[in-house]
């Protein structure tokens, strides 16, 4: 295929379109690596690529019946934005966002707007048609979101939430046909395991330098 030659960009999307696959697919797999390897960096750039992932990722899920998930990305757009202006403008005074750990207090909270959210969402995605596991599909999108924002504040255990949805991710995207995006949360999840140790250290020296 020639570069920058739109006949054979399009023939390509028209392959990846009959085995399976999509151009929105592949885009969204690319993104979403150099997304997640940023964030467990703590680089500012991860927030551009994250704004480029959900785009690609609300096409794919809209095509494959799992409107929660479209919706997350939706979701997701809004918060990457959010994610780069609060890590690019700093915390209080303006300093640097440093890693810490979730408080207990604000844990329950989140925990409640995980169980609100799962519900309300699988009510209303159940009632449209051709829906694909509304309630599984709800409630990873619940913590998907918590975790999203909690990766935006930098709270360490936003971690442990990806690693736990990856897993399950993994199964859900293999039975709806999605074999790349299957293969994409495989890497998330190594990923995930990868940021949660290096926020952890991050973390921690901070703590020994208070």
């Amino acid at each position: 295929m020639t570069s920058g030659d739109p006949a054979a960009a399009l023939n390509a999307c028209r392959w990846l379109s009959a085995h399976g696959s999509s151009c929105a697919e592949v885009f969204g797999f690319a993104t979403g690596v150099a997304n997640v390897w940023l964030v467990t960096r703590e680089s500012l750039w991860c927030w551009p690529l994250g704004v480029l992932n959900a785009v690609f990722y609300m096409i794919v899920f809209a095509r494959t019946g799992l409107y929660s998930d479209t919706g997350l990305q939706g979701v997701y757009f809004t918060l990457s934005l959010y994610g780069w202006w609060h890590w690019w403008r700093g915390g209080a005074q303006a300093a640097a966002v440093l890693v810490t750990r979730t408080p207990l207090r604000l844990r329950a909270r989140l925990a409640g707007v995980v169980l609100v959210t799962w519900v309300v969402l699988a009510v209303i995605t159940s009632r449209i048609p051709g829906a694909a596991l509304p309630w599984l599909d709800a409630i990873l999108v619940a913590v998907s979101l918590v975790a999203q924002w909690m990766m935006t504040r930098k709270l360490l255990e936003n971690w442990l939430l990806w690693i736990g949805v990856d897993v399950v991710y993994i199964g859900l995207f293999i039975s709806r046909g999605l074999p790349l995006t299957a293969l994409l949360y495989t890497v998330f999840l190594g990923l995930a395991m990868l940021g949660y140790v290096q926020w952890r250290r991050s973390a921690r020296a901070h703590e020994t330098l208070a």
